[in-house]
């Protein structure tokens, strides 16, 4: 099966390249911006012609697209996940090697969610931040492409490689900080969100089973278990062995905040994070992930205390 691969250096991608080059059966090629990339094209400025003559020169069965972006104002959110994911739709359809589609969502198409209810495919979506707004636009254009395509709406993805700025990396990073200059207590900030975290080799699973399915529309992958950020931070401390206390700065929903040592720390010293992600997704958010299990035969593997100690091992080759 010829794979071609869109955005095998972001996070997502690069387990995702793992997941398929362990498959026998797959002949990866990746495109990207980046010097690594098999071959170098920029989605958010390239030409649908042009990569049209790329698809018909490699003829892939089906393409995979990861790449995308998301950080920075509405203006290039748009550029990088709606026009871009535009290019690709009309090259594949203008193209000849009919290849399937398989393109990554994520979870803040759908915006928030009522707690304690879990989100399935057919809720209206209501993103509540440019980045949901684009990565919604995306789903519509594969959605009326008339192509073979599915969505996977890939909620919260953790492990190894999770970036910093991240509210699981931003965990560590505090976490880190306070057992390398020896403090016992860490205070935190705006840990009462509830998120679906999902393994990001989970989520290569996923695409690789989309790759090989037949199955279209928009289909949920996640845990299906919301947690509360509070408490992935009490089982971080656990597998990190960092034996202070754990305390939860009071106050409303702004900016991950952490305070190491003395109370009258200044909290501002540390660079602010959008709480508690930059999506919009509110308080609550958890996957029904039914359809993933019947038209994918795809369950997650990988619990949230290995995702965790994955991204603690990283944390801790920096003290």
């Amino acid at each position: 099966m010829r794979v071609l691969l869109i955005g095998a250096n972001g996070y997502l991608g690069r387990f995702v390249a793992d997941r398929l080059l362990a498959d026998p059966a797959v002949q990866l090629t990746a495109l990207g911006r980046g010097d690594d990339a098999d071959v170098r094209f920029d989605l958010a400025s390239g030409s649908p012609g042009a990569l049209t003559r790329f698809l018909d020169a490699v003829h892939p069965q089906v393409v995979v697209n990861c790449a995308g972006a998301t950080r920075g104002g509405a203006r290039d959110l748009t550029r990088h996940n709606t026009v871009a994911v535009a290019t690709v739709c009309e090259a594949l359809r203008r193209s000849g090697c009919g290849a399937r589609l398989v393109q990554i969502g994520c979870s803040a198409e759908y915006g928030p969610s009522q707690p304690g209810s879990s989100t399935a495919e057919d809720a209206v979506p209501r993103p509540g931040g440019p980045y949901g707004v684009s990565k919604l636009a995306a789903t519509e254009l594969v959605l009326g492409s008339g192509l073979d395509a599915v969505v996977l709406r890939v909620f919260s993805p953790a492990g190894p490689g999770t970036p910093a700025g991240s509210p699981l990396g931003r965990l560590a990073e505090a976490m880190r900080r306070a057992m390398q200059s020896g403090d016992g207590e860490l205070k935190l900030g705006g840990l009462g969100a509830q998120r679906d975290f999902i393994d990001v080799r989970d989520v290569a699973r996923a695409v690789h089973a989309a790759s090989l399915s037949a199955a279209q529309g928009v289909i949920n992958i996640g845990s299906g278990r919301a947690v509360r950020l509070r408490d992935a931070a009490s089982v971080l401390a656990r597998v990190a062995g960092y034996g202070g206390a754990l305390h939860e700065l009071d106050g409303p929903p702004g900016p991950l905040r952490a305070s190491i040592g003395h109370p009258r720390t200044d909290p501002d010293h540390v660079p602010p994070v959008a709480y508690p992600y930059p999506d919009g997704c509110g308080s609550w958010q958890q996957a029904d992930v039914r359809t993933a299990r019947d038209r994918l035969g795809w369950r997650p593997r990988i619990n949230l205390e290995e995702s965790l100690a994955d991204i603690w091992m990283e944390a801790a080759c920096r003290i």
